[in-house]
């Protein structure tokens, strides 16, 4: 585990890890011959929260295509950055019309994740300019491995879009929000509306762990 991919690895993750290092440096060494985002250090930072905190799950399909958005948290860009992309932008509405928060100042949902939300693509890697160049590299079947993980641990699955909701049936069925995906393409088909927020939160409450703070 001392590749510079699992650099931000929480340590509790490493015994989940341990027996995909080899398919994980296998499908780097793949992806790695050519351009990539985002950078090798940020690839598993959804991990950089301790595996025992997860109580959500939110799973995106693949990193944005723009360079200056991929920052390895599904959904999430870096602070600084200040145009949103378009599925951030829904996600802060949506966020709006079910808990009233104001548009967040930036776009980095760190914030979430250091309160125990997971937020993981199903396809880890890019190429710059590209939605789903490394769709049939390898990364889907070890995401799938994480995802399975938290999900028998008995987080909140908030799935949205087709790609998300193959990871349904792991998720005790009466913890799983799934809509369509916030893209501009199908937000409007089921995402508005889907109120994700309040919904996790209230099953949070029903378990007896702390709400998030969206």
């Amino acid at each position: 585990m001392n590749h510079p991919i699992f650099q931000s690895v929480h340590s509790s993750w490493f015994s989940i890890l341990e027996p995909l290092e080899d398919s994980i440096l296998a499908t780097f060494e793949v992806v790695g011959k050519g351009e990539y985002i985002p950078t090798v250090d940020r690839i598993l930072a959804p991990l950089s929260t301790s595996l025992d905190e997860v109580k959500v799950v939110i799973v995106g399909q693949d990193p944005y295509p723009n360079a200056d958005y991929a920052d390895g948290y599904a959904f999430s860009v870096r602070a600084e950055v200040s145009s949103f992309p378009a599925s951030l932008v829904n996600i802060f509405k949506e966020l709006e019309s079910d808990l009233g928060t104001p548009m967040p100042a930036d776009g980095n949902l760190e914030r979430w994740s250091r309160q125990g939300v997971l937020l993981i693509n199903r396809t880890l890697t890019t190429v710059p300019g590209e939605s789903h160049a490394h769709q049939r590299s390898g990364w889907m079947a070890i995401t799938e491995v994480i995802i399975r993980e938290v999900a028998s641990r008995g987080a909140v699955g908030i799935l949205w879009g087709g790609n998300a909701q193959q990871m349904s049936d792991y998720f005790d069925s009466s913890r799983v929000i799934k809509s369509a995906h916030p893209s501009p393409l199908s937000a409007y088909r089921g995402f508005f509306g889907s109120k994700p927020f309040s919904r996790s939160n209230a099953i949070l409450s029903e378990i007896g762990k702390p709400q998030i703070t969206w």
